[in-house]
């Protein structure tokens, strides 16, 4: 059996913690599809194609992962691959909330989809790319937390949000 599973989410900007769960998920299936998801409600950082340019330069060398683009439903996009389940990561409390919500609803639109959550190692369980985002955009450094090729578009983008410029 060809065990397939699928990694959810915006990705904007992929971080060290999306990569701890990416690392640890692929180890459980024969193939992991990190789906980049396009959401027309949310405005993002980086364009779909850069984030899955960021995702697919970070995971290049871990072995039976791909990155895709995942338009509509989380479960038709599970359903059209064949895939088994649904990976999560789960940082704390508030998480799990969001996460047990969404997880029921997936299993009331397709009772064969199964969610399982990761918890984040405690190196990456602070992590998110709002805070990420939130210190690049102040000057901080933000290399402990997302990959370098990341880093300078993410600083630049930021700091014109934020209306301070790069001198």
């Amino acid at each position: 059996m060809n065990r397939i599973a699928v990694y959810p989410g915006t990705f904007d900007p992929v971080t060290f913690g999306h990569l701890d769960i990416i690392r640890r998920g692929a180890l459980l299936v024969d193939r992991l599809v990190v789906a980049v998801a396009v959401n027309t409600e949310k405005q993002f950082l980086f364009t779909t194609q850069e984030r899955i340019d960021f995702l697919r330069a970070a995971v290049k060398n871990i072995p039976g992962v791909e990155v895709c683009q995942m338009d509509g439903l989380l479960v038709h996009f599970v359903e059209q691959l064949g895939a088994h389940f649904v990976l999560r990561g789960l940082r704390a409390v508030s998480d799990f909330e969001y996460e047990f919500q969404m997880a029921g609803m997936n299993r009331k639109l397709n009772a064969d989809v199964e969610t399982v959550f990761l918890v984040s190692g405690e190196e990456t369980l602070f992590l998110s790319s709002r805070l990420v985002k939130e210190i690049a955009g102040m000057g901080g450094d933000v290399s402990r937390f997302t990959p370098a090729d990341v880093i300078p578009e993410l600083r630049r983008r930021m700091m014109v949000r934020l209306g301070r410029g790069m001198g």
